[in-house]
């Protein structure tokens, strides 16, 4: 979620790269299709200056990432943390593939209190899913922690504006490289990576 002047401050710290040149191979990268931005859904259920805006980057394809970093798979079995946001690139990628036979799309939800759900797929016919995704099984529950707790906040919204009420989500869903798929007592659902296309 760092802006682009974010972006280019810690890349030019490390090198000698120019303003000018930085933005050239930015917009050449998109241009490619190599930067994917993830727009930033933004419901009224807390007031404007809570909610971020701005569009997430990701790469197309977290390899890239992995090859630019020099990394071997031996690396990820001690830096989880890193695993994880390669993780949450990948379902990323893969969830606007999929979705995209049914013209979904896809965003994500994060506000200035930490209340986030990693994706929110959207379809034409009104109907979401909040998704977080999570590397482990010990994570499942947090994320479903903050998907029921933002469906909590719609429904108080909703009390307070009956006018113009937002829609409950159709779906909650903890996606995982975990090896079951199954429905929570909460209503979430956990699904394998691997089922996502099923």
């Amino acid at each position: 979620m760092a802006e682009t002047k974010t972006i280019f401050s810690d890349t030019s710290s490390a090198t000698e790269i120019s303003k000018p040149t930085f933005y050239d191979y930015f917009h050449d990268l998109e241009d490619l299709y190599i930067i994917d931005e993830l727009p930033a859904w933004c419901p009224a259920i807390r007031s404007k200056e809570a909610i971020r805006s701005g569009n997430k980057r990701n790469l197309v394809d977290p390899s890239i990432a992995v090859a630019a970093l020099g990394l071997s798979p031996d690396y990820f079995n001690t830096d989880f943390k890193t695993l994880g946001f390669l993780f949450e690139s990948l379902c990323i990628r893969d969830l606007k593939i999929y979705s995209s036979e049914m013209n979904g799309e896809v965003s994500y939800y994060h506000d200035r209190y930490g209340l986030e759900a990693d994706a929110v797929l959207h379809l034409k016919d009104g109907r979401y899913a909040l998704i977080e995704f999570k590397l482990g099984s010990k994570e499942i529950d947090m994320g479903a922690e903050h998907l029921c707790k933002i469906e909590r906040l719609i429904g108080e919204y909703n009390k307070k504006e009956k006018q113009v009420p937002l829609r409950s989500p159709d779906l909650k869903l903890v996606i995982t490289a975990t090896e079951y798929g199954y429905k929570r007592e909460d209503g979430v659902f956990v699904i394998p990576i691997g089922c996502l296309k099923n």
